[in-house]
């Protein structure tokens, strides 16, 4: 069988480890996966279209959806995963220490659509009452440039400076940064002093374990070969189980962490088995909240239904069948 050659950019991550090293291959495919940043990658393909199947930002992808921009279409892989809490950072002498505090500051954010701050001004608006309109958003250059919702003030900020420079002179009062900035733990701190202990009980609250990436393919490739959905599903689910069972594994730590083995036990006790949910039923509570605050936020042009964001061949009855034997 000849098989199609294709692209494929993605962060380097365990669960994506397995592609990158040929251990997994979608089946058909001769596949060329580069291991890309999330924001290169984001930016050659808004701007050059240069993959066929690729990583991107969830709400960027959504905005894009409601907008009627059909150029991508998603499958219900979730390569980035992370609680945001803990991405809110302050000076280490502000008098900041609750999120009511930040009422009436200015708060930097690199893109004010990026969907690290989407599910900040969530939990913000609906865990303390804190909403976007009170507060004076300041950004930088963004991949793609949008109008600030009515009601809401955003600043930019020359580009000759940095946020975390902002933000150590005293120029802005909050952080939200994706990336750990110069001077944590020294100038720097976070909002949540314990920002784990306040994500575990967010995600016991809410069942949310926010998403930040999707996979997408080229609509017109999906078109003409829908079953390239199935083979990529199925070959991330299978490099993210080999990840697991490799980091679960007592014979010789493949984590450079000494209780790594205590942390997934812990992990799963709080998740369940499935951890890192390839699925749209698993991960509906997430979902769902992020078509919401993309709405409130006024950043979709509608409100967007999570049936419609992805492919339709990919639904509960592949991933039952795929948990059946252990690829998912």
């Amino acid at each position: 069988m000849h098989k199609l050659q294709l692209t494929l950019a993605c962060g380097r991550y365990d669960r994506t480890q397995p592609l990158i090293d040929g251990r997994v291959q979608p089946e058909g495919v001769d596949l060329t996966f580069l291991p890309l940043r999330p924001g290169e990658t984001f930016w050659r393909m808004l701007n050059h279209g240069e993959f066929d199947v690729f990583e991107m930002s969830l709400s960027s992808y959504t905005i894009l959806r409601s907008e009627g921009d059909t150029r991508f279409i998603a499958i219900p892989v979730f390569p980035s995963r992370i609680f945001r809490h803990s991405a809110l950072y302050v000076r280490s002498d502000a008098a900041i220490e609750s999120p009511e505090d930040l009422k009436g500051k200015r708060v930097c954010v690199g893109d004010y659509q990026m969907t690290a701050a989407v599910w900040v001004r969530g939990f913000l608006t609906h865990e303390y009452g804190v909403k976007p309109e009170d507060i004076v958003w300041v950004t930088g250059k963004p991949i793609r440039s949008i109008r600030p919702p009515d009601g809401v003030r955003v600043e930019s900020i020359p580009t000759v400076t940095t946020l975390e420079a902002m933000l150590q002179r005293g120029e802005i009062d909050a952080l939200i940064s994706v990336m750990i900035p110069s001077g944590f733990g020294k100038a720097v701190r976070r909002l949540f002093r314990d920002s784990r202990k306040v994500e575990i009980e967010y995600y016991r609250k809410t069942r949310i374990f926010p998403i930040m990436h999707t996979l997408v393919l080229k609509t017109d490739l999906y078109n003409e070969k829908p079953w390239l959905a199935v083979s990529f599903y199925h070959a991330f689910c299978r490099a993210r189980d080999i990840a697991q069972q490799s980091m679960y594994d007592t014979d010789a730590l493949t984590v450079s962490l000494p209780w790594i083995i205590d942390e997934v036990e812990g992990t799963r006790r709080l998740f369940g088995p499935q951890v890192w949910d390839y699925s749209v039923e698993g991960s509906l509570p997430t979902l769902t909240a992020l078509l919401a605050y993309l709405d409130e936020q006024k950043l979709s042009k509608r409100r967007m239904s999570v049936e419609k964001l992805f492919v339709p061949n990919i639904g509960p009855g592949l991933a039952d069948y795929l948990r059946g034997t252990g690829e998912s």
